[in-house]
């Protein structure tokens, strides 16, 4: 863990890699299912952690534990713009 990561930054790591585990080997996720899974309200407080979850799909693209697509296409995660998907590498 470097000086600026934090518990919650780690969590997130590990949520979206559970939830790629649980799904078929070329199967993705959105931002919005790691957001959901972590957050414990009822209400749409998830939204606060869309930005977190990005940051952390980020960071597993930087050491190459998953991709970040767009229209199905890998893309560099620094120029992402928009609705994001998560993988493991193809």
């Amino acid at each position: 863990m470097t000086d600026t990561e934090q518990p919650a930054d780690r969590r997130l790591e590990r949520v979206i890699l559970e939830l790629l585990e649980r799904r078929g080997p070329t199967a993705s996720i959105c931002p919005s299912d790691a957001a959901r899974a972590v957050y414990e309200g009822k209400d749409e407080g998830w939204r606060a952690l869309m930005e977190p979850v990005r940051r952390a799909a980020r960071r597993l693209a930087a050491t190459g534990e998953v991709e970040i697509t767009q229209a199905g296409q890998p893309v560099d995660p620094a120029r992402a713009r928009g609705p994001i998907r998560i993988r493991r590498p193809r």
